[in-house]
Parts: structure tokens; sequence; C-alpha cells
């Protein structure tokens, strides 16, 4: 039965990192977004000693968290520009999409979950369900801002990565307002970072 699982397991991976794939091109991400939000985000689990399942429903929430984004195929999500009120309304339908989506694919419901809060902020302004501090699951938590610090350094046709130091700053700066303090604190100490940094400049 533990062949059977593994295979299983393996087939899965490989079915996540096709829909990864196919969101970061309908995203137009310059370099493979998903996979490196997941790259980061295990470091930081590391860190936190987050194990087993738990670390492994991290990562597959990594490839699939904007799975809504792709179901919902609107223009305006790769057009450069700011959005209008009506379209931010309907963006924020996307993790509640992805959601229903991630459990579609097969993810299992830790994962679903933290694909549906993977936009929720430390100080409760977040969504889809305004959850604040540590109501907002660690893993959701730690989401959150491997996605952001990986939205700001990979680039788009339409947007320049910013340099790390930028990106670095702008993550202190929302430390505790979008994100989780000690997530930010651990984050900045990776010694990895730099690999991860790297590996997006050469992919």
């Amino acid at each position: 039965m533990s062949g059977i699982s593994t295979i299983d397991e393996r087939v899965a991976s490989e079915a996540f990192l096709q829909l990864a794939a196919a969101g970061d091109q309908f995203e137009r991400y310059a370099n493979p977004h998903a996979v490196r939000i997941a790259g980061i985000a295990d470091e930081i689990a590391k860190l936190l000693h987050i194990g087993g399942e738990d670390r492994r429903s991290l990562r597959v929430a990594a490839l699939l968290h904007d799975l809504g984004e792709t179901a919902m195929e609107r223009d305006y999500i790769s057009r450069p520009g700011a959005l209008t009120e009506e379209e931010r309304t309907d963006l924020a339908r996307h993790p509640v999409i992805g959601e229903q989506e991630a459990s579609r694919a097969g993810a299992n419901r830790a994962a679903q979950l933290l694909v549906r809060w993977h936009h929720e902020w430390w100080n409760g302004c977040g969504y889809p369900d305004a959850l604040r501090g540590e109501e907002i699951p660690l893993a959701a938590r730690i989401l959150r801002l491997a996605d952001s610090y990986a939205a700001l350094t990979d680039g788009r046709p339409f947007r320049p990565p910013l340099p790390a130091a930028e990106a670095h700053q702008q993550i202190i700066e929302w430390a505790g307002i979008e994100f989780d303090p000690r997530v930010v604190s651990l984050f900045l100490s990776l010694d990895r970072l730099r690999e991860l940094e790297s590996f997006a400049e050469t992919a």
C-alpha cells in the first residue's frame, strides 16, 4: 500500500505543478512564480518546525493559491494599471473560487483552506473572511508573506521586479498590518533567501 500511496502522491504533485505553471502563464509572470512561493514558504515553515502533512499542505496551497484567478479568466488580472472598484470587488472573490478549484484538483482540505485564506491580513483587513491575528492559521500567514514577496520581486511584462532590498523594506513596513511580525522576522533571517532570489533572477 505504501508504494501505491507514493505513486499517487507523485502523480498529484505533477498535476499541481502543471496547474501552477498554467496559472503563472495566465498571470504573465516571467519566472516560475508559484514554485518560488512554495520554496519561500517551505523555508519559513522549517524555521517554525512545521513538518509532515502540514508542511506538504502548505506547499500544495502555494502551488494552487491563485487557481481562482485562473478560473475567473478576467483580462484585468494581467493588465497594467490600477483596478476599478468594481474589478477589485470582483477579484476579491478569487480565494473562495480557488478553494473550490483546489478541491476539484484533489488538494486536501487543509490546502484548500490555505488557498481560501491566503489574502487574510494580520490586522483583520484582508479577505474573504476578515480573520485577524492568530485567528489566521500560521501556514496561511506564511503563505500571505511568501506570495507578497514573490509578487514584488517577480517581473511581469508590464511591471519590472523590485530589487530585493526594496521588497524587504516594504515587507518590514507592513509587518503588524498585513503580515505577522514573527513571520516577517523569520523570513528576513532566511539563510537560503539569496539562493531563492538567484533562482528568480536566472529562471
